[in-house]
C-alpha cells in the first residue's frame, strides 16, 4: 500500500467527513478476509498497516497451550519458548506470514472497502440532512411515475409520494414542480428512503407560515388544522397581540394571502377562523360560513347542542356533513346541530343563558364580543 493512498484517505476525511482511523479499521478487517479467501488459510491472523511508510504485514496468532489440538491456532509451551523463552501459557505467538503476492490483493480489496465506506457516508450524511427536515415543506421535481406512487426529485435523494398521500383531484407531469411535505425518512440498505405528503395537515401549517409573516414570527398561532384535502380545510388562529385581527392577517389583503395558498393546493376552499377558550364562541366561530344563535356546553361528555336559524341548517350541516364534521375536529367537541324551530320544539332553546336572553343585559361593548350569536336584519 503505497503512501499516496494513505494521504487520498486523509483527502476523503476531510471532504467526506470519514475518519481515517475508520477507513484504516476497515481496510484492515478486509484484508483479514481477503488473506484467509485467497490463500485457503483458517487460522486467527491480523494485519498491520504501518501509516508512517505504507507497508502492511499479516501475522497469524496462535496461543500458547500445554497440549496442542489444533495447530492453526494454537503452539505448544516448548514450541513457544523456542520462539522467546519468555513466553508462557495463554500468551499469543505472532509470527508474520505475508504472501509475497499480497500486495494486489491488498489493494484492490483496500479499494472496495473505501468505495464503500465512502457510499455508506454520503449515504448517512443525506439522511442526517433529510431526517432534520422531518414535518417539513421542500420543493421538488416531479421525476417519474407509476400505477400508484409519484417519485419527487430533492436534489440528493428521490422521494416517494404514495397514492394514500395524494390529493385525488391533482394530476402531475415528470418535470413539473411541486410542494411536498416531508412525513417520513427511513435508513434502508439502498441509502435514505424519504416519504412526502400532499395530503397532511402539516403542509397546510407550513404554506401558511411561508405565506404570513405574523405566523412566521410567532405574532399569529395556528391552534388547530381540520383537513380534506382537496375538498376543504379549517385553520383556527389566534393572535397574541391583541391589536392584530388574525383572521385578516392570514386573509390577506383582498384575500391575495389566503388565495395563493388556495391555488397551491388545486383549489382546495380554506375557512380561517378565530380560535377562543370559550368553547361556546370556538364552536360557534369553527361552524363559519353558517350563522349560529346558541351553543350549549356538556363538559362532562365534551359535547355541544348548537342552534342555528332554521334557513341556515344545511349551511351549518354542510355537503355530505362536511362542515359540522371539520368543525368538530377542529375544536375536538363533538356538535349536535339543530334547526331553531326544532331546537324550541325540544324545549331546549331559549334557556336561561341563552344568548337572545343575554343581550338584553349588555351594554354595547360588550355586544361587540358577542357578534356570532346576533340574527341578520
Amino acid at each position: 500500500m503505497s503512501s499516496e493512498f494513505l494521504d487520498a484517505l486523509t483527502a476523503l476525511e476531510q471532504q467526506k467527513g470519514i475518519s481515517r482511523d475508520v477507513l484504516i479499521e476497515a481496510i484492515e478487517a478486509a484484508l483479514v478476509t481477503a488473506y484467509k479467501r485467497n490463500f485457503n488459510q483458517a487460522q486467527n491472523v491480523r494485519v498491520d498497516i504501518n501509516l508512517a511508510t505504507g507497508t502492511m504485514l499479516v501475522y497469524s496468532r496462535k496461543d500458547v497451550v500445554e497440549e496442542v489440538a489444533d495447530d492453526r491456532l494454537q503452539i505448544s509451551l516448548e514450541d513457544a519458548q523456542v520462539i522467546n523463552p519468555h513466553y508462557a501459557i495463554g500468551d499469543v505467538v505472532e509470527e508474520e506470514v505475508t504472501p509475497r503476492n499480497f500486495g494486489r490483493i491488498a489493494a484492490q480489496t483496500a479499494k472496495q472497502v473505501v468505495t464503500q465506506r465512502v457510499r455508506e457516508a454520503e449515504r448517512g450524511l443525506i439522511y442526517e440532512e433529510y431526517v432534520d427536515r422531518e414535518d417539513d415543506i421542500v420543493n421538488g421535481i416531479v421525476e417519474r411515475l407509476d400505477a400508484r406512487n409519484i417519485y419527487v426529485g430533492l436534489g440528493k435523494v428521490e422521494a416517494v409520494l404514495p397514492a394514500n398521500e395524494q390529493i385525488q383531484t391533482e394530476t402531475f407531469r415528470p418535470h413539473e414542480r411541486i410542494k411536498v411535505y416531508i412525513t417520513k425518512v427511513e435508513r434502508t440498505t439502498r441509502g435514505p428512503q424519504v416519504f412526502v405528503s400532499r395530503t397532511h395537515p402539516g403542509l397546510l401549517r407550513r404554506l401558511f407560515e411561508m405565506e404570513v409573516p405574523e405566523i412566521f414570527e410567532g405574532i399569529v398561532e395556528i391552534k388547530s388544522i381540520a383537513r380534506e384535502a382537496g375538498d376543504r380545510s379549517k385553520i383556527s388562529v389566534f393572535a397574541h397581540n391583541d391589536e392584530i385581527d388574525p383572521v385578516g392577517s392570514c386573509v390577506g389583503a383582498k384575500g391575495a394571502r389566503v388565495q395563493t395558498i388556495v391555488n397551491e393546493l388545486s383549489g382546495e376552499k380554506i375557512d380561517i377562523v378565530e380560535w377562543s377558550e370559550d368553547p361556546v364562541v370556538f364552536v360557534a366561530n369553527a361552524l363559519s360560513p353558517s350563522k349560529v344563535i346558541d351553543v350549549q356546553v356538556n363538559e362532562d361528555e365534551k359535547s355541544t347542542t348548537v342552534v342555528v336559524p332554521d334557513y341556515q341548517l344545511s349551511l351549518a350541516i354542510g355537503k355530505r356533513g362536511q362542515n359540522a364534521r371539520l368543525a368538530a375536529k377542529l375544536t375536538g367537541w363533538k356538535i349536535d346541530i339543530k334547526s331553531e324551530t326544532d331546537a324550541r320544539e325540544l324545549g331546549i332553546y331559549p334557556n336561561e343563558n341563552s344568548p337572545q336572553l343575554i343581550v338584553e343585559k349588555m351594554d354595547e361593548e360588550e355586544l361587540d364580543d358577542f357578534d356570532f350569536y346576533k340574527e341578520e336584519q
